[in-house]
Formats: structure tokens, sequence, C-alpha cells
């Protein structure tokens, strides 16, 4: 695992934007900008990657322990602060809340597959038959559709 994996992960882990892991580094005096930051979370493939150093990677370190644990004269709660960066993400708008997905339907041995459905409740009568429009007996056809597979056939 590289400097930049390592970044990258406790980034995403500890739910950190790139401002707060600025101001991680300024409490061990370690300045840095965002632009330099964001290099270092790009591809290695990308022009403007960037390795992440060693003293990077120990400052933020040293820095993540004060910004979680604080100081002698002033401690605080690991728990607490991770919570607050929870709490600082924005929600989607956009997105609707969805109810709870419920899985488990009337007849569980029903969609088994492995046995024949139980004959209990709504299950124990006749087979419904499939309603089909008036005419030959079949369903309807909407549309044709033809493949072509890219082969050109001349």
């Amino acid at each position: 695992m590289t400097n930049n994996d390592i970044l990258k992960k406790l980034r995403v882990a500890l739910m950190l934007r790139d401002d707060q892991i600025v101001e991680i580094l300024e409490l061990v005096d370690f300045r840095i900008s965002k632009s330099e930051l964001g290099a270092f979370f790009r591809a290695e493939d990308h022009p403007n990657y960037m390795e992440c150093g060693d003293q990077v990677l120990r400052n933020f370190l040293n820095g993540l322990v004060i910004h979680l644990r604080g100081t002698k004269e002033n401690p605080k709660n690991p728990n607490d602060v991770l919570a607050k960066h929870k709490a600082e993400i924005p929600k989607k708008e956009t997105s609707k809340e969805r109810p709870e997905f419920k899985a488990a339907p009337k007849d569980s041995e029903k969609y088994r597959g492995d046995k024949s459905p139980s004959k209990s409740g709504s299950a124990a009568g006749k087979p419904k038959k499939k309603s089909f429009p008036k005419g030959n007996g079949k369903p309807a056809v909407v549309e044709k559709v033809v493949f072509k597979n890219g082969k050109n056939k001349k």
C-alpha cells in the first residue's frame, strides 16, 4: 500500500472533506493547499497525480491524533468528533425517503424453488387461467425486433 492509498482510506473511513484535512494538517503547523491535497487523491495515471511523501502522511497522522483526542490540557472524546463529522455531511435533497424493504412473502415456501409450494391459504385454490385478448388465444405482439449482432450480411 502506498502513502496515497493510506491517505485515501483514512479520508473515506473518517468521512473527512479536503478542507478538514487541511485544518488537521495545520494543527501540527504543516501548511498545504487544497489543490496539492487533491493531487494525492487522483488516479496514478492522471497527469496531475502526485506521490504523497512520508512527511505529509506523518504530519497528517500526528494532526489526526490531536484532532480526535485533543491535547493533554483539552482532551476530547473521539466518538463525539466522528459523530460531528457525520452530522456535517449534507444529505441529498433530491432523494426521497424510502420505506424499508420487506422481502418476506406471504407464503415463503411458495418461492423456494427446491420444493413444491405448501397448500395453505390462498395457494390452496385452483390456479388462475391466463387471460388472453380475443382472437386466436395468443398474446398480442407489441413490436418485432430485428437483431443484427454487428455482422454485415451482403
